[in-house]
């Protein structure tokens, strides 16, 4: 699908119907002297991306070893019964 570029001039005589095109999923590209400088686009056409690897290096081996440590018998018993919830506010 070919995506349509208007010059400003146009795109600003046309924007609420710009906007109900993007509304149904369709792009259009907005040019100044025939460059293309804004994309309006449907707001959830580009999902976010995920990055891998943003938090690599920010762990130690010792807090690498401290996560895979088993949960002492009191911790589980806490979680067990609910008493590690927050107090109720009164």
């Amino acid at each position: 699908m070919k995506i349509k570029q208007f010059n400003l001039a146009k795109a600003k005589a046309k924007l609420s119907h710009l906007v109900d095109q993007a509304a149904r999923g369709k792009s259009v590209v907005i040019a100044k002297a025939g460059l293309p400088v804004a994309k309006l686009v449907p707001l959830d056409a580009e999902p976010k991306r995920i990055q891998f690897g943003v938090l690599e290096g920010t762990l130690s081996k010792q807090d690498i070893v401290a996560l895979e440590a088993p949960l002492d018998q009191k911790t589980i018993d806490l979680m067990n019964t609910g008493s590690l919830l927050a107090p109720e506010r009164t």
